[in-house]
């Protein structure tokens, strides 16, 4: 699976450590390359429109909260971007939601959660059924609003 991956400078040592335990994947790194200080913006609208374009099948976003960036990503068309703080959020995010980016917090979560959390997200399918008539509802919206 391709995934789109990105932060700011507060996530940049939590995205490092993810890069490393995701070797089953392809990573698109849409940066930062370092930890200097830079506008979350910067990084996850990139990262978001690739989801959104499907030249990547998920993301995986991180800035210190994870609310910016939630903020960021559900701004793209197309994007259901999930803060997950639990791995009970990353199960509920992908089972009714079908979420296609995973949004995690630098500052308030440790890496050894962070894994638990991810691998929950990546193994979870979505119910589709009563959750698609409401996911479609968000679509006719967003094509509405165009």
């Amino acid at each position: 699976m391709k995934i789109a991956l990105a932060s700011d400078h507060a996530g940049f040592d939590l995205k490092e450590k993810i890069k490393k335990v995701l070797t089953d994947h392809e990573i698109i790194d849409f940066g930062p390359s370092n930890s200097n200080s830079m506008d979350y913006p910067d990084t996850g609208f990139n990262a978001a429109k690739a989801v959104s374009n499907g030249e990547c099948e998920r993301g995986i976003l991180i800035c210190g909260s994870g609310i910016g960036m939630s903020i960021v990503a559900n701004k793209v068309p197309g994007i259901r971007a999930a803060l997950c703080q639990t791995k009970q959020f990353a199960q509920l995010s992908r089972q009714h939601n079908n979420s296609n980016i995973l949004v995690l917090s630098g500052r308030f979560i440790s890496e050894y959660l962070a894994d638990d959390i991810i691998n929950v997200w990546f193994n979870t399918e979505f119910e589709g059924d009563r959750h698609q008539r409401r996911l479609a509802k968000i679509s006719n919206y967003e094509k509405e609003k165009k």
